[in-house]
């Protein structure tokens, strides 16, 4: 488990909370945009990101969070750590999907499908 600099145990909301801003980063996002997928406020976000606020386990907001860490961990296990072809490949038209992955993962419907479809294709690999 990680620990925090006092010395006490991080917890999952913690470690999920900061993962987040992490992937935000890698792929560009701004508050607004992780705020959207999240289903929170891009001030809220701000909140998160600096560390003064962590996601509720109970929120579904929490849930959207577990679902966009598990499409960043699909899409980096198939593009081998390749943020900026992650990137791209959100950004790009997909024809399977009808939208671009970036656009669908505005909901949380879309997020979830985004996110069956990179594992349905992982599987094939």
């Amino acid at each position: 488990m990680a620990t925090r600099i006092d010395g006490q145990p991080r917890g999952d909301a913690e470690i999920l909370t900061s993962a987040l801003g992490r992937i935000a980063d890698f792929w560009n996002f701004s508050n607004t945009k992780l705020g959207t997928v999240l289903g929170v406020s891009a001030a809220t976000v701000s909140r998160l990101r600096s560390g003064r606020s962590v996601l509720d386990p109970a929120s579904k907001s929490y849930e959207a969070g577990q679902f966009l860490l598990r499409l960043f961990r699909s899409l980096d296990a198939l593009l081998g750590s390749d943020d900026a072809a992650a990137r791209r490949w959100l950004e790009t038209a997909n024809l399977d999907l009808n939208a671009r992955p970036l656009d669908l993962i505005d909901s949380f419907r879309g997020l979830i499908s985004v996110c069956d479809y990179v594992d349905a294709y992982r599987a094939r690999v």
